[in-house]
């Protein structure tokens, strides 16, 4: 029992910062998942008015909440490559932060629709100037061999914050309001919003504290910082960092087919709400059970048997929830989808680092977290305008683009990791 716990523990030792930025990740994971399940109960609640544009009240918190992930992907290019040709991470990600924790507290003070929009807006430019600098900084903390295992830490706590927010969002709500000493009151919706903004200023201590960029980063500032589309070295028809986004869109786009269409589901499988909620949560729990020791195999084994693996699991797992008939089944086939998930994503951006080149680990990350931002913000309007067509239709359209993306890992990604050796954990600075 001992030596299982101390094989745990192992998994998780890595460069201090890295621990560091992840705990803070997960600490603005949590707000910032918070909201998803605030927004539409403020939306639909009386505080909130104003002109409506002609807009049904779902749909305004469907551009609300997407605007958030639109924003986000396609802003991260930009600040990828601006903190590349700086040579600096540390002050994007404090911006981010800082922005993440201002907006917060601006919910606060909205009393219109069109506030709520551009201060979700404001929020989905704040993240991308986190994402691809902390991607970068976990890169560049990492060497070949443990990489895997450096992206695998870090997006497990990032989504062990973001799967708490939203259990905690809707009791935070709920139980309000609440009296402050003093004999102030402050109503549910207040409370949430101060919660998320308190995480992300939570974070911002961590970062400012804990967090250094190394030295290397500012010494290669101003290296090429193009996005390649054709591979201009190798043999195949596409640059593999370029392929990588593509797989990412794809498999983004399948694993959220199934976020909007909850009544849908819940009739089919004549289920209630909280199995959708599980049904839902599945996808997480195996992400968040299985990023780092498939991070660290792939450190050990390689990258593209887990990558080319995951994608060509990913099929019969979207395939299958289009045409299962029990809850349980249903369950099932998300879990597997999560595994798959897994197999694909801390890989996939180990990979990509190893390709990266001095300098550039903004730019060239920051088109996986792009296209994986695209693809969850893709995927819900698809399945929503393919289900009136039959159940199985948008399982079947996740399922090909979940084929083309194993295609592609399959046939134009080569290995980056040249022995199987194994594999050193290393820890402090």
């Amino acid at each position: 029992m001992r030596e299982l716990g101390r094989r745990i523990v192992a998994q998780f030792v890595v460069d201090r910062r890295v621990l560091a930025l992840a705990f803070a990740r997960m600490a603005d994971g949590v707000g910032n998942s918070f909201l998803i399940i605030v927004i539409p109960l403020y939306v639909a609640s009386d505080v909130v008015g104003g002109a409506t544009f002609g807009l049904e009240e779902a749909m305004i918190i469907g551009i609300i909440l997407s605007l958030f992930g639109f924003l986000n992907s396609s802003v991260q290019p930009f600040t990828g490559r601006l903190s590349d040709r700086l040579g600096r991470r540390k002050p994007f990600i404090l911006v981010g932060l800082g922005g993440l924790a201002a907006t917060n507290v601006a919910y606060v003070f909205a009393e219109s629709y069109l506030s709520l929009v551009v201060i979700r807006g404001l929020q989905g430019v704040s993240v991308a100037f986190i994402v691809p600098a902390s991607i970068a900084l976990v890169n560049e903390l990492a060497t070949t061999r443990d990489r895997g295992g450096n992206m695998g830490v870090y997006n497990t706590f990032r989504l062990i914050g973001f799967g708490a927010g939203p259990v905690a969002a809707g009791a935070v709500v709920n139980l309000g309001p609440y009296e402050l000493p003093g004999g102030a009151t402050i109503s549910g919706f207040e409370a949430a919003f101060y919660v998320a903004a308190i995480t992300a200023a939570i974070s911002y201590a961590m970062v400012t504290v804990l967090i250094s960029d190394p030295d290397s980063t500012e010494a290669n500032a101003g290296a090429d910082l193009s996005i390649a589309v054709r591979d201009r070295n190798g043999p195949h028809l596409l640059d593999p960092i370029f392929t990588l986004g593509l797989a990412s869109l794809f498999m983004a786009a399948a694993i959220a087919l199934f976020a909007t269409i909850q009544p849908q589901v819940n009739a089919r499988l004549e289920q209630g709400s909280t199995w959708f909620g599980i049904q839902f949560a599945a996808f997480i729990v195996a992400q968040i059970v299985l990023q780092t020791p498939i991070g660290r195999a792939c450190d050990r084994y390689g990258r593209r048997p887990f990558i080319v693996g995951g994608m060509l699991l990913l099929i019969p797992a979207t395939l299958v929830q289009g045409f299962v008939s029990s809850s349980e089944t249903m369950f099932l086939a998300r879990l597997i989808q999560g595994i798959a998930g897994a197999m694909v994503f801390a890989p996939s951006l180990a990979l990509a680092g190893d390709l990266a080149g001095e300098g550039e680990s903004g730019s060239k990350l920051s088109v996986l977290t792009m296209a994986f931002g695209f693809g969850i913000a893709i995927g819900p309007f698809a399945s929503g305008a393919l289900i009136g067509y039959g159940f199985e239709v948008p399982f079947v359209f996740g399922t090909v683009l979940a084929a083309f993306g194993s295609i592609l890992v399959y046939t134009q990604i080569e290995e980056t990791l040249e022995t199987a050796a194994p594999v050193p954990i290393v820890g402090g600075d």
